[in-house]
């Protein structure tokens, strides 16, 4: 089975903090993701990614905050997060990496 690359754009990283690591206790994983990106292509990601069902994706959209950087005014990123709950019985190990 080959893995379409664009698939790895989708999903850029696992975010761990430990709000992500209370939501692991409740069968959710959480990613952040590119932000044009949809939640069925983030299921289907998932899905092809990992080899698990996915069995909701809710997603967030954190705006970036203004800040110094070596004294000049500049901006944070914009992150979008997916918060995507896994059907039970399946786990995503993400100290392992993509």
């Amino acid at each position: 089975m080959s893995v379409k690359p664009e698939l790895y754009d989708i999903i850029r990283k696992p975010i761990i903090t430990e709000k992500a690591t209370m939501a692991s206790e409740q069968n959710a994983v959480v990613f952040e993701v590119s932000m044009d990106t949809t939640k069925p292509k983030i299921k289907e990601a998932v899905e092809t990614l990992f080899g698990v069902k996915v069995k909701a994706v809710n997603t967030s959209v954190t705006k970036g905050k203004v800040k110094k950087f070596k004294g000049k005014p500049g901006r944070r990123k914009d992150v979008k997060k997916a918060y995507v709950t896994l059907q039970d019985g399946n786990t995503i190990d993400v100290t392992t990496g993509l």
